[in-house]
């Protein structure tokens, strides 16, 4: 078997995609090395410091390991892998897909395939490998359009993927804080097409592996199927989506519980539902503030702010405070830790409040002192009730 001529022939189309600038990625597979857990390579190019790089992902059964090499360097260990190592090579240019491929009685075949045209991508950042979910071999991004089959992100979907990975980002903090040593039961509320539910899958069973299942909830139909059968093409055995709404939801036994923009009461809906199950953590991200907003307009009660609240706009924002800090003070009640912190969803979102519930096992709260509180608030703002307070049986106390 002289598999030399072939090697030469595809260092050379990649040096020419280099050269003519059509590279836009490439792959190795069919591994037969001496690292039983190494799967495959992943090669792109990176900036780094203003430099150009090619980035070499490797892609083990239970973590990725990333490598930044120069052209000489990176064309040096094509040579050598390919002729050793991995016995499947693809080079992905803009307009055609060249494979090499040692078969299994030995024969060496080099196959060019004429593609569609496709647009180069820039090369990365060096900050981007920081991601926490990528783009390649994410199937279940290609099926929710937001990358090509070959793991190129659209431009029309790059405000889509920066917010996917700015919820994982938050998320992964607030999730150091609760245990995962044992099974975690997830429940995002309100899923819609499940951008964030398959990438917090994604996230936790991939890079934290963690045994996590999760369940997105959404009163659709036609998503709920849509949703479900992307998770069956990306083999993502415990993701699953079901039809309901955060009312009708039973959430035993849930670990964390997620609510994104349920609008008004059903935030509330969404909190209980966490504080019933005596989950470790609950987020929400509030959306709509109506209860509060019709309280305050009824009553119109005289106080220091009414010189404020007497304008439409201010009064919002006003009863967007007052709700979520009583929501806050509710969640202390049950004894969590909370936090009230403003974030950018994406480019074309304002900014959003996330109110994150962790339970505290430590330390027993002051019940009484934090009902004084909720109190107070309500007849400070002529309040006769907050949703959540209501369903949760603290009005009567």
């Amino acid at each position: 078997m002289n598999i030399l001529p072939k090697v030469e022939e595809f260092i050379a189309a990649f040096e020419q995609s280099i050269s003519n600038h059509s590279f836009i990625k490439l792959s190795l597979g069919n591994y037969h090395g001496p690292d039983e857990n190494l799967k495959n390579i992943y090669v792109k190019k990176v900036l780094i410091k203003k430099e150009e790089k090619f980035s070499f992902t490797y892609r083990y059964k239970t973590r990725d390991i990333v490598k930044n090499y120069s052209f000489e360097e990176a064309k040096a260990l094509f040579e050598n892998l390919i002729s050793t190592e991995f016995h499947v090579a693809t080079l992905f240019t803009n307009s055609e897909e060249l494979q090499f491929e040692i078969l299994k009685n030995n024969k060496v075949t080099l196959k060019k395939k004429v593609t569609e045209a496709r647009e180069v991508p820039l090369p990365e950042h060096d900050h981007s490998k920081n991601r926490l979910i990528s783009s390649d071999n994410k199937p279940y991004l290609h099926d929710l359009n937001i990358t090509d089959k070959d793991g190129n992100v659209f431009k029309k979907a790059q405000d889509k993927f920066r917010q996917i990975n700015h919820y994982i980002e938050i998320l992964s903090a607030l999730i150091k804080e609760i245990p995962t040593d044992k099974q975690l039961n997830v429940a995002d509320m309100g899923s819609g097409k499940g951008y964030l539910t398959f990438a917090l899958y994604d996230y936790l069973q991939n890079v934290l592996h963690v045994d996590a299942h999760v369940t997105g909830v959404e009163f659709r139909p036609d998503l709920v199927a849509l949703c479900n059968q992307i998770a069956q093409n990306a083999d993502f055995k415990n993701l699953h989506f079901e039809e309901g709404t955060i009312d009708n939801f039973d959430s035993e036994g849930t670990n964390i519980l997620i609510a994104l923009h349920a609008c008004d009461t059903a935030t509330d809906d969404a909190i209980f539902k966490g504080i019933s199950a005596g989950s470790d953590l609950i987020v929400v991200a509030p959306c709509c503030h109506k209860q509060i907003r019709r309280e305050i307009e009824k009553n119109k009660v005289a106080n220091d702010v009414h010189f404020l609240t007497r304008y439409g706009i201010f009064l919002e924002r006003q009863a967007e405070m007052v709700t979520d800090g009583i929501r806050a003070l509710v969640l202390e009640y049950f004894g969590y830790k909370t936090k009230v912190f403003e974030f950018i969803s994406d480019a074309h979102t304002p900014k959003n409040v996330l109110i994150v519930g962790t339970k505290d096992k430590r330390n027993a709260p002051d019940q009484q002192a934090i009902l004084q509180k909720i109190r107070d608030a309500k007849q400070y703002f002529g309040i006769d009730y907050h949703h959540l307070e209501r369903i949760a049986g603290l009005q009567s106390h």
